[in-house]
């Protein structure tokens, strides 16, 4: 019995050690490609130092004056027509100023009271009103 358990163990040690030795590289080839791609994302980053990184600016700092990718839909009803600028209070009380252009789609004339839904950018400008 002694004799059995001397060669099991050697047995065992070179089992793992050809499990190793075989995932290496798959390991290898993995930290590489995760290296490789960080590496690349960071000199791509180094090389457009000159721009400015992105960061979400507050509405009142940043305002679309033209159609673009619609961020979200407003309801509710039209409190305030200034100019090119729509003051309205949604359903859950909320008052958001929205400007419109010679790019918003109007339905027809709004005038204070009436219930409006606009799509609007994350700017705050009015793709369409209706």
């Amino acid at each position: 019995m002694k004799n059995e358990k001397k060669r099991i163990l050697p047995v065992l040690v070179s089992t793992v050690a050809i499990v190793a030795l075989a995932m290496t590289p798959a390991l290898a080839k993995d930290l590489k490609s995760k290296k490789s791609s960080h590496t690349s994302a960071k000199a791509a980053a180094q090389a457009v130092s000159h721009v400015p990184e992105q960061v979400d600016v507050p509405k009142a700092v940043h305002q679309d004056s033209m159609p673009g990718p619609a961020w979200r839909t407003v309801g509710g009803t039209l409190k305030k027509v200034q100019g090119d600028s729509y003051t309205v209070e949604d359903y859950d009380g909320n008052q958001i100023t929205l400007r419109v252009g010679q790019g918003t789609k109007h339905i027809h004339k709004k005038k204070v009271g009436d219930t409006v839904r606009a799509e609007i950018t994350r700017g705050g400008f009015a793709n369409s009103v209706q």
